[in-house]
């Protein structure tokens, strides 16, 4: 937090001065004060090391990862200049450690070895410092060995100086980043191997040794290298998937502005590619920074690729009258591409480096790329022809991916504009369908009652008139022309898995667009009832076999007995329930039992608690469990099989006599 030393006060204006400037407000500097920030911490004091060998001081950085959350940098270079300034009037390190926007790489033309850095701003080395717990910075230089340390911004020693061998040169930067700055300091060891990874790509030759602390003290060590940069990491990207050779292109140093009143700066790069027809990937890098979110090298890759390739295509007559303009996204799913561009003016869009936008170096590239490009399938005759006609299997394969989408977007919405006109249908007001329930309920009496006793945000009802087609004595002709079945099919939304002429007006079955939870089937407990229920069972069985199989079709229970005693009533729903609550209640005076009503004439009370209320209801679901056995009983009772069924009825007719209607 701030000392009260840190903040000038104007009035109303408050002003942040020092190291409260970052430990106020870190995300300005790195981004967010999250894990995050802190990571692009480390990365400021990595780049540091980098910008060093790059240019030539030194071909190693080395990173080690400490046990208790600190971070050790060492390069070879030329080391952090720390003695008097005399144009500035201060001590070089004030500057570089405590002083924002302060460093050597402001003016690259001017000498220094920093034209193409990939620390710019002068802002890491000392905002990381402010963000620490401590940092203690050990420099080699000329023959001088430089100590320092800092806690928590400021300086808590002298610079001290000792004699070296002038052989020895570089800077150790070792810090703890601050709990009290970011929200979370433990960086893991994947973004040090990836980041340094990364780094090696773009920074051929250079050697990165990554060390990491165990808990017995000792350290694991593992070293990355790229000799040939870029060109040997195209070959690791496409791992013999390509299918052309992968090549690399180097662009010499440009001069240009971005705009006429703008100063002139350079700017280079390197491009290595190849295709595939299994693999696709693409990394722009600027300055060593990799382009997370690319800006103007991924834009001049677009418009070169694109434009290069869609010539080529036309030149060589290889579109087809129905074709339409191959896109980026065709190009992209072949290819594999690595760029490093190097500049020296870049305006990032932050801190962070996650993109850049400039114009000179956008139009070089794609200058650049497209001579290449036009040059490379002049040369390459095989190679360009199965670029072209991959990207052309490409873009009819995502036409007509998206032709299909679109047709069955249209199919679904005229599925629910039908849902909407299904008569009777009463709908909920809920559109999750995690919670969405559909009751298919016996006549318009049942209708009337549950639509009183439902829960009207997530439970729908829809009725059927009277007993419905058997669907496995009829076929498709007659099941598709029959109105309660295909209102059905329409209100589920799922569509059926039938594939038939007949039924032209249903989409194809996907489970994912059933727009229910629950599809409970809530038919009246009697012959008539059981019979209307084995229908419907029988109806998704034939046509939408995965709703069963997924568990999503279940039996409402209702009661046969209602039971009452004084001011308290029980619901059997088997004569075992019925024999049992008369047994409780023998010798008790009172006691009166009927046989349950109809659905349609229970009163919504009743209703709620023994069919629609989930703490108190009771649903059967149908479980996939037993298909076959299924299958062969619905043959049996609902089939051709006349003579099966008589036999069937005559030997095992009398177990279900309890269900027959003897009133």
């Amino acid at each position: 937090m701030p000392k009260k030393s840190d903040i000038k006060t104007y009035t109303d204006l408050d002003v942040l001065e020092g190291a409260a400037r970052v430990r106020k407000r870190p995300g300005v500097m790195f981004g967010s004060a999250s894990l995050e920030g802190c990571q692009h911490a480390v990365f400021e004091i990595i780049s540091n090391a980098i910008d060093e060998a790059r240019n030539g001081h030194g071909d190693c950085v080395e990173v080690s990862r400490f046990l208790d959350g600190s971070i050790q940098v060492r390069d070879f270079g030329r080391g952090i200049p720390m003695d008097w300034n005399e144009k500035q009037g201060r001590y070089n390190w004030e500057l570089a450690f405590c002083e924002l926007y302060a460093g050597g790489k402001y003016n690259p033309d001017a000498g220094g070895g920093y034209e193409y850095a990939l620390g710019l701003n002068g802002l890491g080395l000392c905002a990381t410092q402010y963000a620490s717990e401590y940092m203690e910075a050990e420099v080699w230089r000329e023959g001088t060995r430089y100590t320092l340390r800092f806690e928590h911004g400021e300086p808590v020693s002298e610079l001290e100086k000792n004699p070296c061998p002038k052989t020895k040169k570089g800077t150790r930067i070792k810090w703890k980043a601050d709990l009290k700055v970011f929200t979370e300091i433990d960086v893991p060891i994947e973004y040090f191997r990836e980041t340094l990874r990364r780094q090696a790509i773009v920074n051929s030759g250079i050697r990165f040794v990554l060390r990491d602390e165990k808990p017995d003290r000792q350290f694991s060590q593992e070293e990355i290298l790229y000799q040939n940069g870029i060109s040997d990491y195209i070959l690791e990207l496409a791992e013999d998937t390509q299918f052309t050779t992968p090549i690399t292109w180097h662009m010499p140093e440009r001069k240009g502005r971005d705009r006429a009143d703008k100063l002139e700066y350079k700017c280079k790069m390197s491009v290595a590619l190849c295709f595939s027809n299994k693999r696709s990937a693409k990394e722009y890098y600027h300055n060593s920074s990799f382009l997370e979110n690319g800006g103007s090298p991924e834009m001049a890759a677009r418009s070169a690729f694109v434009g290069q390739i869609d010539a080529y295509l036309k030149q060589t007559g290889k579109y087809t009258k129905s074709d339409g303009k191959i896109t980026w996204q065709d190009i992209c799913d072949c290819l594999i591409l690595v760029i490093s561009s190097f500049s020296t003016h870049t305006d990032y869009e932050n801190q962070t480096k996650k993109a850049f936008r400039n114009k000179f170096v956008q139009d070089s590239m794609q200058e650049f790329l497209r001579h290449n490009l036009e040059v490379y399938f002049l040369e390459n005759k095989i190679e360009a022809d199965k670029i072209a006609e991959q990207s052309l299997i490409n873009m009819r394969s995502r036409v007509r991916a998206e032709n299909t989408r679109q047709s069955m977007k249209k199919t679904l919405s005229q599925g629910l504009d039908m849902a909407n006109r299904v008569q009777k249908f009463v709908d909920c007001r809920s559109k999750d369908t995690a919670r969405r329930e559909i009751f298919i309920v016996e006549g318009d009496s049942a209708l009337g009652a549950c639509k009183q006793a439902r829960d009207s945000e997530y439970q729908a009802i829809i009725p059927v008139r009277g007993k419905i087609l058997n669907c496995l004595k009829s076929d498709y002709a007659k099941i598709f022309k029959n109105d309660i079945i295909t209102d059905l099919i329409k209100v589920l939304g799922c569509g059926v898995a039938v594939t038939s002429k007949n039924n032209r007006d249903l989409s194809s079955f996907s489970l994912e667009n059933l727009r229910w939870s629950k599809v409970i089937i809530c038919t009246d407990a009697d012959v008539d009832g059981f019979q209307i229920r084995t229908l419907i069972l029988t109806m998704l069985y034939r046509l939408t076999p995965d709703l069963i199989e997924n568990g999503k079709v279940y039996i409402a229970e209702s009661p046969l007995y209602e039971i009452s005693c004084g001011k308290e009533t029980w619901f059997a729903y088997t004569e075992r329930e019925k024999n049992e609550v008369l047994a409780e209640l023998e010798g008790k005076r009172g006691v009166t039992m009927q046989r349950s009503k109809g659905l349609g004439e229970n009163d919504a009370e009743m209703m709620n608690l023994t069919t629609m209320n989930p703490a108190t209801r009771r649903l059967i679901q149908i479980e996939p469990a037993m298909t076959e056995k299924t299958s062969q009983m619905f043959d049996l009772l609902l089939g051709d099989n006349l003579a099966g069924r008589k036999d069937f009825i005559a030997q095992r007719g009398h177990e279900f006599m309890e269900f027959a209607d003897v009133s």
